[in-house]
């Protein structure tokens, strides 16, 4: 007899008949990692809003982040108090605090906040079975209290132990009844690493199929990793899903009461900065003002939640649910283009294969430091991909405006929020200015190279001298020989 003519092997049925079903044996105390993107893109929602219905308390939540409230998100959990302790790269966003912030402040929730690379190679660890890993990703921020340090070669390296979970609630677009999955676009994100790591793995999607309806080379996660399966019932109306809250591209500031350059135009001599054939990834924000003079260049772009190859940002009427960027924004696809899962995703960045990274910035250093995800007087923060993006990036573009809202310079000796990333900024687009630090960069913002210099003002915004530029400027710096026109070389 050979293989072909063996019979079919039984296969267990791992449908259940609704998402209450699903959830109902979660208990009070368990561990459950959600997947979902974003502030609303592609969260579990069925699954989420059985798990509100249940009620099971004292949960350890591990996520990207909550997602928005007033949308089926995993804030919903929070809402209805029902998370004790939370694990993830977000617990706030720009915006109104959220219910989970003011339990975070009262102390009734539990934060540990992970950048989101590591979060995910940290769950892709405890499903490989893996105790531990180290990483170059958060050395000297806050993210390093209480961790072993190691060198490698010279480099210092954080320890970083593995997480499994009791539960994992899921999304994805089509399974069969063994529970093999198959996900769309840009919404596999964290889906994969979550499953492996957990020990019962539950996935809601659009459609069930029979055993054998799904294409074994359409398979993205084998049914050996996921115990349930159920149709999603929640139906989210893309045009009704939160976005995020940017400013116009078109507003800019005034200093001695002339205009600076505006939000489109400090994105657009980011853009001039990327050499052609650059892979390069876009922080939210700021920093995706550059999109639309990247069009028609060949340059490619990265996106964390596992897209290679996007285009411009498209409009509501032509957006696809699972075509968006890791800042919510609905994109457009382009020839060439892929999809993977986080893990894929994060091991283009922390492998040295971003050429740039952009990114914004509440302060940066004298030194290179970056400090872009924790702000005074919001619980936890925000890191999402920033740590490993800096630490990754072969060079780091730092976009932002000149002063904060209050008239402080941003470019400080010294920054006193937390930092991102130790000396990893190379170049820094302001709306005043262009500045370049001295030395060679190495990787990782010249980490890994020899000892870097300060930042050398090299152009200036049309209408305004030196002089005015170092005067809101914080920090020492060399000006350039020659000071060209911002507006002049893009």
């Amino acid at each position: 007899m050979t293989l072909h003519d063996a019979p079919a092997r039984p296969v267990t049925d791992k449908v259940y008949e609704s998402p209450a079903a699903a959830v109902a044996d979660i208990p009070d105390g368990a561990s459950v990692a959600i997947a979902g993107f974003g502030l609303s893109h592609r969260f579990p929602s069925s699954l989420i809003e059985a798990l509100r219905d249940q009620g099971a308390r004292g949960l350890t939540v591990y996520c990207n982040g909550l997602g928005s409230q007033g949308a089926p998100t995993a804030q919903l959990l929070a809402e209805n108090e029902q998370i004790s302790r939370l694990v993830a790269a977000f617990s706030s966003r720009p915006g109104p605090p959220t219910l989970a912030e003011e339990q975070i402040v009262a102390g009734k929730l539990e934060f540990e906040v992970v950048p989101q690379g590591i979060l995910v190679e940290r769950m892709r660890a405890g499903g490989a079975g893996l105790a531990a890993f180290y990483t170059t990703v958060g050395v000297g921020t806050a993210v390093a209290e209480g961790k072993e340090v190691r060198e490698f070669d010279g480099v210092p390296h954080l320890l970083e132990r593995a997480i499994t979970c009791d539960y994992a609630i899921l999304r994805g677009y089509r399974a069969d009844r063994y529970g093999n999955v198959q996900f769309r676009g840009g919404s596999r994100n964290f889906n994969d690493a979550f499953a492996k790591a957990a020990r019962t793995a539950i996935i809601e999607v659009e459609e069930i199929l029979d055993v054998g309806e799904l294409a074994p080379q359409d398979v993205d996660l084998p049914g050996v990793f996921v115990s349930r399966v159920v149709r999603t019932t929640t139906r989210v109306d893309v045009s009704q899903l939160p976005q995020r809250s940017n400013r116009a591209a078109d507003s800019r500031r005034e200093y001695h009461g002339k205009p600076a350059l505006s939000r489109q135009e400090i994105g657009r001599r980011a853009a001039a900065l990327m050499p052609d054939g650059a892979v390069v990834n876009l922080g939210a924000g700021l920093p995706n003002q550059a999109v639309n003079f990247l069009e028609g260049r060949p340059v490619t772009l990265h996106a964390e939640n596992g897209i290679l190859g996007y285009g411009r940002f498209v409009g509501i009427d032509e957006a696809d649910p699972d075509f968006h960027d890791a800042g919510g924004n609905f994109i457009g696809v382009l020839p060439g283009a892929s999809f993977f899962d986080s893990v894929t995703s994060f091991e283009i960045a922390r492998g040295k294969r971003l050429d740039a990274v952009v990114l914004g910035a509440y302060q940066v250093g004298g030194n290179g430091d970056l400090a872009n995800w924790a702000h005074p007087g919001r619980p936890g923060g925000g890191i999402g991909g920033a740590m490993d993006l800096a630490v990754g990036g072969r060079s780091v573009v730092v976009t932002m405006e000149h002063v904060d809202s209050k008239g402080r310079p941003k470019l400080v000796e010294r920054c006193d929020y937390p930092i991102t990333a130790a000396g990893c900024t190379d170049v820094v687009v302001t709306d005043l200015a262009l500045l370049r630090r001295r030395g060679e960069s190495h990787g990782g913002g010249g980490r890994e190279g020899r000892e870097r210099g300060g930042f050398v003002l090299e152009e200036v915004a049309a209408g305004f001298t030196v002089e005015e530029v170092l005067d809101l400027t914080g920090m020492p710096v060399e000006v350039a020989e020659h000071v060209r026109v911002m507006q002049e070389q893009w």
